[in-house]
């Protein structure tokens, strides 16, 4: 028998960047995400003699995904397992893989063998595989903040049906991993201020979204995301994970909003340009990034659902 979970990437509105001290994989700061609809990872786990591992068609090995099953294991009965993984939109390139991934694993296994998890059970360990997963448990506009670290839903997504342009600029894997780049980053003499930082941002964010006030979450989302670039940039050595089509694409955006579009851009750690905008834009958008030199796809999502298991 074999049980299949999918999940789908998040972006993050407001960033998280670097982790607290101490055990768990917790973030250093709260965070704000959107879980998208179209693009999506599908997870098969089956009993096994050993875990084995196939992602994309590969079979692989995962420091990231032993963890992640060693520490189920520490809390439930979870006997060898088979697992195949695979996404439907570039892995390891900065369009949040990861937590997709981790997010249809633990909903996976959680079925599969029985584990009666919930949400909240669900979402925390999730975190601890990948910081960002916790949030693909959910859909919608979602938030992720202490104390427990759990994520939790903050807004449903046909209440504010917003859309999400990506500019795929590169589709190999990104040079450095955000676990180790986040690692680098705490080192940085910007770190300090921005975790601080990021905790208003936080406050402010879930107060827009309550508001659906597009044009100050344009605002405060750019804002976020320049800053947490800035915190790469100055890490040491600094982390570039932006290319020239990237830019390419922040400028188009930013002109487009000048225009009267109601957009606004958002990058994570790799060279993909997500623009979120209103429902009416999303045309517009995407031919406007299709167009310019370095783009070399064009995936296009709504708001979707939380990981969930598939029914045969």
């Amino acid at each position: 028998m074999t049980t299949t979970a999918c999940a789908h990437p998040n972006i993050a509105l407001v960033k998280y960047w670097g982790k607290a001290p101490g055990p768990g994989n917790v973030p250093a700061a709260p965070s704000l995400s959107i879980t998208l609809d179209t693009l999506v990872t599908r997870t098969s786990v089956a009993f096994a003699a050993t875990d084995t591992f196939e992602l994309d068609g590969h079979t692989v090995a995962d420091s990231k995904l032993a963890a992640c099953l060693a520490d189920l294991r520490t809390e439930h009965d979870v006997p060898p397992l088979s697992i195949r993984s695979s996404n439907n939109f570039p892995t390891a390139a900065g369009l949040a893989s990861s937590a997709s991934g981790f997010a249809a694993l633990v909903t996976a296994i959680n079925a599969h063998c029985a584990l009666g998890m919930d949400d909240t059970r669900r979402s925390i360990f999730a975190r601890r595989a990948s910081g960002s997963a916790a949030r693909s448990i959910f859909g919608g506009f979602v938030g992720l903040a202490g104390p427990e670290w759990s994520a939790a839903p903050v807004l449903d997504a046909a209440s504010w049906p917003l859309r999400v342009v990506v500019a795929v600029t590169a589709a190999g894997r990104k040079s450095v991993a955000s676990s180790a780049g986040m690692r680098l980053s705490m080192a940085s003499p910007y770190y300090p201020a921005w975790v601080s930082s990021t905790h208003d941002d936080f406050d402010t964010g879930l107060a827009l979204v309550g508001a659906r006030d597009f044009t100050a979450l344009a605002e405060l989302a750019e804002h976020s995301c320049l800053k947490m670039h800035g915190l790469m940039l100055a890490t040491r050595p600094g982390l570039l994970y932006w290319n020239a089509a990237t830019l390419a694409c922040l400028h188009r955006i930013r002109e487009l909003r000048a225009e009267g579009l109601p957009v606004f851009f958002t990058v994570d750690a790799g060279p993909q340009v997500k623009a979120v905008c209103l429902p009416e834009a999303a045309s517009a958008v995407a031919t406007a990034l299709a167009e310019l030199p370095g783009v070399i796809q064009i995936l296009e999502a709504g708001l979707g659902e939380g990981a969930r298991v598939e029914q045969p």
